[in-house]
């Protein structure tokens, strides 16, 4: 980051996004991008009619067949609640996918036990091979790129993208929705799913090779899954009011489902990488995306949110147990650790990618219509 520091006016994004732009009064693109493209067209309150013909679609999709839908079960609070509304409030028939990517923390998968049990669904799991999963991580350390949970991102998703292909489920629903994600962080916090860059990591820096590692790269998930195997990402939660503290309440009270710290915190690698790892190496702080969004469609108020960031992300003293922990699964030395996360920074431009050719692709669906988040 170059230049004066400064901070939006109506939300809590600022300048650690190289991009981000101000206008007069001090408010940011962040803010303008739902005001003007997201908000309009998102009416929660107004979206029962979308949403009922949506589900008519899933369950003639799944006529004679034991389900209609798959939904990815991390134990959070996304994919909990729709896997919940799916079942119950909607009368769907979901097959249910857990990917192990060797990290959940034990109230994780408390959480994932509540909610399969108590609704007695099917769940197809996927433990991810420890050793591929641990030379992939280990080379992305020693990348020295931010976005260290791409990884773990990429094999959950490749995974449920392939097992719906595998099992003709033509309906794939997904937790993600404006609510809590509708400012989306930066290329430079975050990246996207490229497989391309995996590799390109990986062939540098990897010492096996990733035989049984799950991969679904974008152009064959979004274009081969989607117009050859027909199948459909959809996101239910987008179309029903959803409040945080609302839902977090129904979950407790029908599931006594436990709540964690922060968005992701489910996942111990994830907790230390967002939590001390991004911001102490990069100055990244994601929280401030998961605040924005709440102080534009009124769930927190901004005085809050820059109270909340005043404070670290979380306790100092149990972000240094989590790294000794997770060097020690590495293999590693606390200092060697340590020492990784000294190295000298760098991005995905410093190795091989497909960013052109995938932030083409988005810019175009943002031109349709079909990405309403402001991707950069």
């Amino acid at each position: 980051m170059s230049g004066k520091y400064q901070v939006c006016k109506n939300c809590v994004m600022d300048t650690t996004d190289p991009e981000i732009k101000f206008d007069e009064n001090g408010r940011c693109d962040y803010c303008d991008n739902y005001y003007n493209r997201i908000q309009p067209s998102w009416d929660p309150k107004g979206g029962e009619q979308k949403l009922q013909e949506l589900v008519k679609k899933i369950k003639a999709s799944g006529k004679g067949k034991k389900y209609d839908c798959i939904i990815g079960l991390s134990g959070g609070v996304d994919s909990s609640y729709l896997t919940y509304y799916s079942k119950e409030k909607l009368g769907l028939r979901p097959l249910l996918l857990s990917v192990d990517t060797c990290w959940n923390l034990n109230v994780a998968n408390a959480n994932t036990e509540r909610i399969v049990s108590k609704l007695n669904l099917d769940v197809e799991r996927i433990t991810v091979d420890w050793e591929e999963m641990k030379d992939l991580q280990i080379a992305f350390l020693k990348s020295q790129v931010p976005y260290q949970d791409l990884t773990q991102d990429h094999a959950i998703f490749a995974g449920l993208y392939n097992s719906a292909v595998k099992y003709g489920i033509k309906y794939v629903l997904t937790g993600a929705n404006f609510s809590m994600e509708g400012v989306k962080p930066p290329y430079e916090w975050v990246y996207i799913n490229d497989i391309r860059l995996i590799k390109s990591i990986h062939k540098k820096y990897g010492t096996r090779p990733l035989k049984t590692f799950p991969m679904a790269g974008m152009l064959k998930y979004r274009l081969y899954y989607r117009y050859i195997k027909g199948m459909k990402i959809v996101h239910p939660l987008n179309l029903i009011p959803y409040k945080k503290d609302d839902v977090l309440k129904e979950l407790e009270e029908k599931f006594g489902w436990e709540k964690y710290e922060n968005k992701h915190y489910e996942n111990i690698f994830t907790r230390f990488y967002e939590g001390y790892w991004l911001p102490k190496k990069f100055g990244y702080d994601k929280r401030k995306c998961y605040y924005s969004i709440m102080i534009l469609n009124g769930q927190m108020t901004r005085e809050k949110a820059l109270e909340m960031l005043e404070k670290p992300p979380y306790d100092e003293n149990q972000a240094l147990k989590d790294m000794e922990y997770i060097a020690e699964r590495f293999g590693m030395s606390k200092d060697e650790f340590l020492q990784l996360m000294n190295g000298e920074n760098k991005t995905y431009r410093d190795y091989k990618n497909s960013a052109f050719l995938l932030k083409s692709a988005i810019r175009f669906a943002m031109f349709v219509g079909m990405e309403k988040r402001n991707f950069r």
